[in-house]
């Protein structure tokens, strides 16, 4: 699993997830932006994290994430999740380097 560099900040973060409100993105192959780490926090429950060689590649890693635990989803990596119990929430967490574009923009909306 990946590690976040340590000149990343978290720069933006999504709502809580469960069953009802999950992006459908989520549960389907997508991929993490270009220079941004995604760290999936899993609340409550449990959620299985799937890793694919690339966007029609077959599983290279599978992950159970429990609660209060979390995975790290590397720029650019093919993935998507599952929900593994009724009771799963969840929320990511987005890093990029401190000095990008992204993180630049992003942390003057908060201000």
């Amino acid at each position: 699993m990946s590690k976040i560099p340590e000149n990343y900040i978290n720069y933006k973060s999504s709502a809580v997830f469960d069953r009802s409100n999950v992006p459908k993105m989520f549960l389907h192959r997508h991929n993490t932006r270009a220079g941004v780490y995604g760290e999936i926090c899993v609340l409550s429950g449990s959620l299985k994290f799937y890793g694919f060689s690339d966007r029609r590649g077959d599983v290279e890693q599978e992950i159970i994430i429990m609660s209060d635990n979390t995975a790290i989803s590397p720029p650019q990596y093919w993935h998507k999740v599952e929900f593994l119990s009724d009771e799963t929430t969840f929320r990511v967490d987005f890093y990029a380097d401190k000095d990008s574009a992204i993180a630049q923009e992003n942390m003057s909306e908060r201000n």
